[in-house]
């Protein structure tokens, strides 16, 4: 069988976003790759320039190929609108060569003191062949989303490893992945409770907690929290963090009264929210104000922020 490798070169930024418009047509899922990763000599990694984005589409049928391109293409142009993106490379490929070659450059990925996102064929799925104090999360970079390479997910969980103390209950709103909620159990939580609006996300959150042999301590929930059953029961739990990797906008809709993020840490819980431009930091720090809540961190990688929070004593 043949293959036509699409891929796109871009900033961390982008790259999660292109990643949505390639799925969908892509065989065994897209992957998000480091160009540069600076490495030191145990061959751990730190993310420090543009990633690469890249599917496999199949070629042999000539009519599909051109409607995946033509819907890919269309997809890709949305996007330029918003914000300019480069055009696309196309390659093809034999069927020998497809299913090893976007697995050629990646290395662990360091993220805060102790945590390294590790791609799961580079890591004994049993023993977990990382010396202490490493911590290893074990992702596919095959996922579209919440690999550890986008510096929103990088900020989170420099945070989780900040301000998690063992034995602490976790929530992990709009999980993607999961990484975070996994994190968090390979971390020293308790109990984390991943939930997110989709069902891919939950279905990958299951698959990635099993791979890293913390399943029985998350808990996945489909829904948001204006309509997770029983709402007063995820409040009740009230919670020592909750993290929530997603836009600014949606985290300020959050901690309105409505929705009440705020309300399912504990008394002296912390909420941590990514996703932040930097100029939106204001319009944040306001919002968690409003829901009683005041800075006591706040990290930034490039234009991104992320803030962690607590309620006011």
């Amino acid at each position: 069988m043949n293959w036509l490798e699409i891929s796109l070169t871009l900033d961390g930024e982008l790259a999660e976003s292109v990643a949505d418009v390639l799925a969908p047509h892509a065989h065994q899922g897209v992957s998000i790759e480091s160009t540069a990763i600076e490495a030191n000599a145990e061959d751990e990694g730190r993310v420090v320039g543009p990633l690469r984005v890249r599917a496999y589409l199949p070629a042999d049928d000539v009519t599909a190929l051109e409607t995946a391109r033509q819907k890919i293409e269309q997809g890709l142009f949305y996007l330029n609108m918003i914000r300019p993106i480069p055009a696309p490379s196309y390659i093809p490929v034999s069927d020998a060569d497809w299913a090893e070659l976007w697995k050629a450059n990646y290395k662990p990925i360091r993220i805060g003191e102790r945590l390294l996102v590790i791609p799961s064929w580079l890591a004994d799925p049993l023993t977990r062949n990382t010396e202490p104090p490493n911590i290893p999360i074990l992702m596919d970079p095959g996922m579209a989303f919440g690999t550890g390479t986008h510096p929103t997910t990088q900020l989170c969980l420099a945070l989780l490893e900040a301000h998690l103390k063992p034995n602490d209950t976790v929530l992990d709103f709009g999980c993607g992945s999961g990484i975070l909620a996994i994190a968090a159990a390979k971390l020293g939580a308790k109990s984390a409770l991943a939930v997110d609006i989709d069902d891919d996300s939950i279905r990958a959150t299951k698959e990635n907690a099993e791979i890293n042999g913390v399943a029985a301590t998350i808990e996945t929930r489909l829904g948001s929290l204006s309509n997770l059953q029983p709402l007063a029961a995820v409040r009740a739990s009230n919670f020592h963090l909750t993290v929530a990797n997603i836009i600014a906008p949606v985290i300020i809709r959050l901690l309105g009264p409505e929705e009440g993020l705020a309300q399912t840490l504990a008394p002296n819980g912390i909420l941590i929210v990514s996703g932040i431009l930097a100029e939106q930091i204001g319009d944040v720090a306001a919002a968690l104000n409003r829901a009683g809540l005041t800075v006591i961190d706040q990290r930034q990688i490039g234009d991104w922020v992320a803030m962690a929070a607590r309620p006011l004593q």
